[in-house]
């Protein structure tokens, strides 16, 4: 079956490709089994060498790479160079921390014994990207996949699949055949192979949906789930937040990528003495974007992914104002906006409450709803009031106060004066319905092994 790619853009068709049938996707498994036998046995420094490489070439031609990511989903060219470079960041910390988080975890010393856990490789890790991100959402898979020995069966969005060809075609002039594979696979195909005995792990990047499909298809197999969802991502201005540094941060971390991100600030909570304040400027902020075609110098926001997704964004607002919010930004304002298509203009939602899908759904537009409160205790008992928990950011020059702030929050990442971010060095995790286990840091390395005990006695011991 045949599918095509559809630009956000203008609607221009960007890719024609053919969906794999549940026999392509056996050989693939097939290959990537033998291949795994070959990988797993050959030692970390040359499988560092090999993925080195394959990060260096998948990056020789940049300036391609951005393009085409602009074409699938619509993000500014402008900004999408910075993909590229979170890349290879990302890649660089996995490799860095690859030797130290596999080697051997030996016991306490013990006469005539040698004790240690062995973290091996678990084989053929089923890797479902999503296209909001396109290389950023898989290297945090596929690198410390490949590191530790497993091999990669890849299917992207079908928004987004130059990005699976063009790290296919980079595995291919670098890694042994069958260590990494992609396929353009339909969802019912999917949960065809999810349960097959040589898949031994699957990474699924995207919707709280999509991620039961996923967890229910795996059910009853025995295999491991990393699940990366969704986001309603909260940040609390307190009293004592510099406004000169916060607001342009926060209007950044919520219109970046037209708020197509899991971790963009979707609800914001400010200290009643400045709330005022805080709207004022976020206002001024927001009308300050440039609304357009991706392509051209000047755009900072370009349109949603499809227009779909613009019509579910477009409804949340209008659902708030039915139920007594109010939208400070008039449409009209940006002159791109096209109430019929994906050009969405960004917009500043006040008086909203929790009962609203402005609040309690993951809008994921350039939206972002901003409330009042009294203090830290109603900004935390508000900031835990959702079915997410991805991130949360404290604004404060107290960095005390974030912390006990932080301790109190249930979200898997606290930041303090900054947000939509992503640490390599630090684990990616999300609690409730944001997901479940965690890729990147040392401890992403333990989601993509199983550890086997050696207990090695000497005789006469």
């Amino acid at each position: 079956m045949r599918f095509e790619t559809v630009s956000p853009i203008d609607g221009s068709v960007v890719f024609e490709g053919e969906l794999a049938d549940l026999n392509q996707a056996q050989v693939a498994l097939a290959a990537g089994q033998r291949a795994w036998m070959d990988w797993r046995r050959r030692p970390l420094s040359e499988r560092t060498e090999r993925v080195q490489a394959f990060v260096e070439t998948f990056l020789q031609d940049r300036e391609a790479l951005a393009r085409e990511i602009c074409l699938q989903m619509g993000r500014p060219l402008s900004q999408c160079g910075g993909e590229l470079a979170g890349f290879q960041d990302r890649a660089q910390t996995m490799i860095s921390l690859a030797e130290r988080s596999l080697a051997d975890v030996p016991a306490s010393p013990k006469p005539g014994f040698l004790r240690f856990v062995r973290r091996e490789p678990m084989g053929v890790v089923l890797v479902l990207a999503a296209w909001n991100y396109p290389y950023l959402i898989t290297v945090n898979s596929i690198v410390p996949a490949l590191l530790a020995g497993n091999v990669v069966l890849l299917k992207h969005s079908d928004q987004t699949p130059l990005c699976a060809e063009r790290l296919s075609a980079a595995a291919a002039k670098t890694l042994p055949p069958g260590v990494l594979q992609h396929l353009h696979l339909s969802h019912e195909t999917v949960a065809q192979i999810i349960p097959d005995e040589r898949v031994a792990f699957v990474a699924f990047t995207g919707s709280v949906e999509g991620g039961r499909a996923v967890h229910k298809a795996a059910g009853g197999h025995f295999k491991g789930v990393g699940l990366e969802l969704g986001g309603k991502d909260p940040a609390y201005v307190r009293a004592d937040a510099d406004l000169d540094f916060t607001v342009p941060n926060l209007v950044d971390g919520a219109m970046f990528n037209s708020g197509q991100s899991c971790c963009g600030i979707e609800r914001i909570y400010v200290h009643q003495d400045h709330y005022r304040e805080v709207v004022e400027r976020m206002e001024a902020e927001i009308k300050g974007y440039k609304l357009g075609n991706p392509l051209e110098d000047g755009t900072n926001l370009g349109p949603v992914v499809r227009t779909r997704s613009a019509v579910m964004i477009r409804e949340h607002i209008a659902q708030a104002v039915r139920m007594g919010a109010k939208a400070l930004i008039d449409p009209k304002h940006f002159a791109a906006d096209t109430p019929e298509g994906p050009y969405v203009a960004p917009q500043l939602v006040i008086d909203a409450s929790a009962e609203m899908d402005i609040v309690a759904k993951e809008t994921f537009g350039p939206v972002v709803a901003v409330m009042p409160v009294s203090g830290d205790q109603d900004a935390i008992a508000a900031m835990n009031n959702s079915r997410f928990g991805l991130t949360a950011s404290v604004w404060t020059d107290d960095g005390d106060a974030a912390m006990r702030i932080g301790e109190r929050l249930e979200t898997g990442t606290v930041f303090q004066n900054r947000c939509d971010y992503l640490d390599p060095e630090l684990a990616w995790v999300g609690v409730k319905d944001s997901g479940r286990g965690c890729t990147l840091s040392s401890v992403g390395f333990e989601m993509l092994t199983r550890p086997k005990s050696f207990h090695l006695r000497t005789r006469g011991a």
